[in-house]
């Protein structure tokens, strides 16, 4: 099964001891909408900066919540903004051929 936003940040909630209204007064939103966003059910992606908070609370990185929740960080939706020609065809080649996707990956992770 794939780690969806909710769940991940539901189990550490969990993990850390918050009940929802804890948490949520943390983040200062309503614990309503941390609940939609617990079970994948809120209309809309939250803003970087409550992504950001959760991961500050929970001890979860930061970008990998951001991308997970649907949202890109700012300094890489600039880079995709000034390489926009290239990008459907580099996703495109990543979706159509598996072990291209795996080496850009294992690239990406290798240390300089």
């Amino acid at each position: 099964m794939t780690q969806t936003f909710g769940t991940l940040i539901r189990q550490a909630r969990k993990d850390k001891g918050y009940s929802q209204r804890e948490l949520s007064k943390l983040l200062k939103v309503d614990f309503t909408y941390l609940s939609k966003l617990e079970n994948d059910r809120a209309d809309y992606a939250p803003k970087e900066d409550v992504i950001r908070s959760l991961a500050y609370h929970l001890g979860l990185g930061e970008e990998e919540l951001i991308f997970l929740a649907g949202r890109t960080p700012q300094k890489d939706t600039d880079f995709l903004k000034q390489n926009y020609k290239e990008m459907p065809v580099l996703f495109r080649r990543m979706q159509e051929n598996p072990e291209f996707a795996r080496k850009i990956f294992q690239a990406a992770n290798d240390p300089e």
